[in-house]
């Protein structure tokens, strides 16, 4: 890891009740790892008695059809071209390996999670990591990672 910082949204992106959607994933390149350094999601709900939505942190083993992510510098005076990359908005969902985390979020509200400094997720090259949300109601949810490679 070379230090350089960035930051990834993913943009609004529709859930259809109960039916579980990714909308953010991020691929570490070959022979480069990255570090997951913090997760944010948000959500537009608007009814105080919505089910919270389940939010699934996971690698995945085959990946699925969506579309390419933009990754971006947290410093824009960083030269380097960003090796990660990553796709958001799927159609067709990956397959669901190693679960990390999971999250059960009211949908008026989020989640924002920072790793400690030694406890980031890290993820090694040619692996690929994903958010999973499903919500008993329609919703639309806003994610964004921080990361470092």
């Amino acid at each position: 890891m070379a230090g350089l910082n960035l930051h990834y949204p993913s943009g609004e992106v529709s859930l259809s009740a109960g039916t579980a959607k990714t909308p953010i994933t991020v691929v570490a390149a070959a022979n480069y790892r990255v570090k997951i350094k913090g997760i944010e999601v948000f959500f537009k709900g608007t009814s105080p008695t919505d089910t919270p939505a389940k939010i699934q942190f996971y690698r995945f083993t085959s990946d699925g059809t969506g579309s390419t992510g933009t990754l971006y510098n947290n410093n824009e005076d960083d030269s380097e071209t960003i090796q990660t990359t990553g796709k958001i908005a799927y159609s067709a969902e990956p397959t669901l390996g190693n679960v990390f985390k999971i999250w059960e979020v009211h949908p008026q509200t989020g989640l924002v999670v920072y790793f400690p400094p030694g406890e980031e997720i890290v993820l090694k090259g040619g692996n690929k990591m994903g958010i999973q949300v499903t919500a008993a109601q329609n919703q639309t949810v806003s994610i964004n990672l921080y990361l470092e490679e």
